[in-house]
């Protein structure tokens, strides 16, 4: 997976010769591939766009016609989303999933599919790039590039999670509620200790408002990083040894698989815990538990 080489780099190689042509890494940003007067888009974007209506056509597909017992694409796409929601249920609560599962089970089908797609043969290959002096052909414009390889996109759903993380804080706790929660002290106190301990935690909510701010950036930087990690070791394998280049990424292109699964789920996971931290109001052993 050669991909995004810089037009001067690529200037280099042509006059310079095998000796000093060098390989690009994967480009950190994606490659333009029209522009819709000042909208560009680009080869990621296109990657998403396609995911994205494969899985609506899909599910349209699979409950088109409800059978009583389900066989097909319908029985899978039932346990799918019947095991995220006792999933889920299970972390956050039988009230909170019914009102937030709709985006945790998008984000999650979203995700790992947008992560799986990018690993498709083809996907960073095929483009539009140059011959080299041995006549080998590189891909300096990818048609395709995975989804998540893009901070833009990452960014995205982390952005959009936080708006909603924000409506959900404010529909269960209340503007008033919300920032008791942030600032008030907890525990009975009397005197001196009470006012101790209003300083402190007015002091420590301050602190939670600064994690709370750096969530989203947490978030798309650590989806963005693991994908784009991926794709970088497969194409410095694919590259490192030309002769075994069909061979040698292949360990690591079934990595790539499970870590598609597992940062799907991580994501997943945090913004569930994010929002029953703040969305939560049982405090008897269940919630404990």
């Amino acid at each position: 997976m050669v991909g995004g080489c810089l037009l001067s780099a690529s200037a280099i190689a042509a006059e310079a010769g095998p000796a000093e042509a060098k390989e690009a890494a994967v480009p950190l940003r994606p490659a333009e591939l029209v522009h819709i007067g000042k909208f560009a888009v680009t080869n990621s974007m296109l990657v998403t766009w396609i995911v994205a209506a494969g899985i609506i056509v899909f599910a349209q597909v699979a409950t088109r016609r409800i059978k009583p017992i389900p066989s097909g694409i319908q029985n899978f796409w039932e346990w799918l989303v019947e095991s995220l929601y006792t999933f889920l249920e299970g972390i956050i609560g039988r009230q909170l999933v019914r009102k937030t599962f709709w985006f945790f089970a998008t984000i999650f089908i979203f995700i790992l599919f947008v992560n799986w797609f990018g690993l498709i043969p083809g996907v960073g290959t095929i483009g539009w790039g140059h011959y080299d002096a041995n006549a080998a052909f590189h891909v300096d414009r990818p048609l395709l590039r995975g989804g998540n390889a893009d901070l833009n996109m990452t960014t995205a759903m982390a952005a959009i999670f936080f708006l909603l993380w924000l409506i959900w804080a404010f529909q269960a706790q209340g503007v008033g509620g919300f920032l008791k929660h942030l600032f008030a002290p907890k525990g009975e106190t009397t005197g001196i200790v009470k006012v101790l301990m209003i300083v402190i935690f007015f002091a420590v909510g301050w602190l939670e408002v600064i994690s709370i701010l750096f969530r989203p950036i947490a978030l798309s930087f650590r989806l963005f990083g693991n994908i784009y990690a991926g794709e970088s070791i497969l194409e410095a394998m694919s590259t490192m040894v030309p002769m075994l280049s069909p061979i040698l990424p292949l360990p690591f292109y079934f990595l790539e698989v499970l870590v598609g699964f597992v940062q799907a789920l991580v994501f997943m996971l945090l913004t569930a815990v994010f929002t029953m931290l703040i969305a939560q109001h049982e405090h008897g052993p269940a919630h404990a538990h």
